[in-house]
């Protein structure tokens, strides 16, 4: 994984960052991972269109289109033999002397993307997992992926000492999504997920997953639900990119339901697998 993107340019990686970069000094940027299964980035388009919004809602102009963009990124993929992985994409405003204020329209903004090798958590997906909750102490524009993720790390940090894989968060006693991933609930057969406000990122592995679901007739709702909710919930599980589909099956101290993964969740898995799983005739 020796190449990297930087600009419009693939070359070697080394150290690439100028003090002055805006993404260094103030978190000025965006960024996307997408996941890399069989050597092909999954739902890049859709990828792509959340950049553009990320970009709009910070008045970042990209330095290209974004076509151009996944052209580089899927040449990226392919130079350094990526099979299963993902790709880490940002696009800074730039560099430029340390002001507040954006600087004007002749700093050019930086993009640097590069890719990792990452397995599947097929091991977790069946068998499920803990979580932990935590006050969501975050700004209120969760829905731009920007690179001010303080928060986030440090809800991630306190689920990994606890032995979780993700941090649920809520603001009061209303659940809102996790520090890395969007949290669903199920409940007397209905999916429930928190809606697609300010409050959280509307995840590109959550909108396929609400897309799946009513494929398979899951009802599903849009909707805020409360902690005390969440732990009566009969199923709860966490989506993101790479993650995939992860059950929960206890918060803290409290089991869900009866600490197996449910009905509901394993046919998302399933579902989810589907788009990625090559079909074994196809490499005969």
């Amino acid at each position: 994984m020796s190449k990297i993107l930087f600009n419009n340019e693939i070359i070697e990686r080394n150290n690439i960052v100028d003090i002055e970069d805006r993404a260094y000094q103030f978190g000025d940027g965006i960024y996307e991972v997408i996941g890399v299964y069989n050597g092909t980035p999954l739902m890049l388009d859709e990828h792509m269109e959340r950049l553009k919004r990320s970009a709009r809602e910070i008045r970042l102009n990209l330095p290209e289109p974004t076509a151009n963009l996944k052209r580089r990124l899927e040449e990226l993929v392919s130079v350094n033999d990526l099979e299963e992985g993902i790709i880490y994409m940002q696009i800074s405003r730039g560099i430029a002397s340390r002001e507040h204020y954006f600087p004007g329209d002749d700093v050019p903004p930086v993009t640097v993307a590069y890719t990792r090798e990452e397995d599947r958590m097929t091991d977790v997906e069946d068998q499920g997992a803990k979580a932990v909750l935590a006050d969501d102490i975050r700004w209120l524009r969760c829905d731009i992926k920007t690179l001010n993720l303080l928060p986030n790390a440090m809800a991630k940090q306190e689920a990994v000492e606890n032995g979780a894989v993700e941090a649920i968060l809520h603001r009061g006693n209303t659940v809102t999504e996790a520090s890395a991933s969007n949290v669903f609930m199920v409940k007397d057969g209905a999916l429930y997920t928190h809606p697609a406000d300010n409050y959280i990122l509307n995840g590109i592995t959550r909108k396929k997953l609400l897309q799946l679901a009513s494929e398979l007739g899951i009802k599903t709702h849009e909707e805020t639900f409360t902690v005390d909710e969440l732990l009566a919930a009969d199923e709860v599980f966490v989506s993101a990119t790479k993650l995939d589909v992860i059950p929960i099956l206890k918060v803290d101290d409290h089991t869900i339901d009866n600490g197996l993964p449910g009905n509901i969740t394993q046919k998302l898995v399933k579902a989810f697998r589907s788009l990625y799983e090559q079909d074994p005739e196809s490499k005969a």
